[in-house]
């Protein structure tokens, strides 16, 4: 994936395989998935940001996380700003794509099957974030 103009962090391929590990670059930087159930981000429930791996942009409050009992961490809204959205036509499928809004980083997709009060169901790989404990 290339950076596009509009994402303040901007690396070369270079620089974001230094920066990042060979699992997280290939999910952030070339659009891949984690198998399903393998992020301990699943079963984390304390409050607290989940940030993006790459930059470290609040992504998501805990508030909003639920389980989907997809194998990947879920929630019902980002933070205001915090994320884009691209179609994505992989796969012999339309999916609308999320990234993180400050580095481009590929997050997961958004779906319209997930709970009130949104009814939308952000999945995301587990690898393209990292938890920050927080207190209410």
């Amino acid at each position: 994936m290339s950076d596009s103009p509009e994402t303040p962090v901007r690396c070369t391929d270079a620089e974001w395989r230094e920066r990042l590990s060979p699992a997280v670059y290939q999910v952030l930087r070339q659009h891949g998935t984690e198998r399903a159930g393998s992020s301990p981000l699943n079963r984390e429930k304390r409050p607290g940001t989940f940030r993006c791996a790459g930059c470290g942009q609040p992504l998501f409050d805990a508030s909003a996380k639920f389980d989907s009992g997809t194998g990947w961490p879920s929630f019902t809204e980002p933070l205001s700003g915090a994320v884009g959205t691209t179609t994505d036509d992989s796969h012999f499928m339309v999916r609308t794509e999320v990234h993180c809004q400050k580095c481009g980083g590929h997050l997961g997709h958004v779906f319209p099957d997930g709970p009130a009060p949104t009814g939308d169901r952000y999945c995301m790989n587990g690898v393209a974030l990292e938890f920050e404990p927080g207190t209410k």
